[in-house]
């Protein structure tokens, strides 16, 4: 690891990263709400489906060690069950459902009043190109 290599994340920065991790992963549905002005809870939440309890897990575990050089979460609950994974990075609010629960809790609506963080290109491109 270089010197210059970055070991702070702003909170955007580590949402996108949460994004695009979610992404490579396959998961579908993956959205960035900027709740900061509306929530005391964090500055953005990370919504992403996945379509298995597996997957689910997978796409955890992914942004979990994708970010692990940027610090360690705060807590993460239902890695086990892999219906809905919640990673709480204090800043960042990470939600992977499965996809009935997605529908079920519906934080989609919930949360409507928040902003969508446009997730950059990029990573969109990556998801999509397999």
């Amino acid at each position: 690891m270089s010197s210059s290599t970055k070991t702070k994340l702003t909170s955007l920065e580590r949402a996108i990263q949460c994004a695009a991790l979610a992404l490579d992963k396959k998961a579908l549905d993956v959205k960035i709400l900027e709740i900061q002005r509306i929530s005391t809870i964090a500055d953005y939440l990370v919504l992403a489906t996945g379509t298995s309890d597996k997957q689910t897990q997978a796409i955890a575990e992914s942004i979990r060690q994708g970010l692990k050089k940027f610090g360690k979460p705060l807590d993460i609950e239902g890695v086990k069950e892999g219906n809905w994974v919640i990673i709480d990075y204090g800043d960042v609010i990470l939600h992977v459902f499965k996809e009935d629960m997605r529908r079920y809790y519906n934080l989609d609506d919930l949360w409507a009043a928040a902003p969508l963080v446009e997730i950059p290109a990029e990573y969109q491109w990556e998801a999509n190109r397999a």
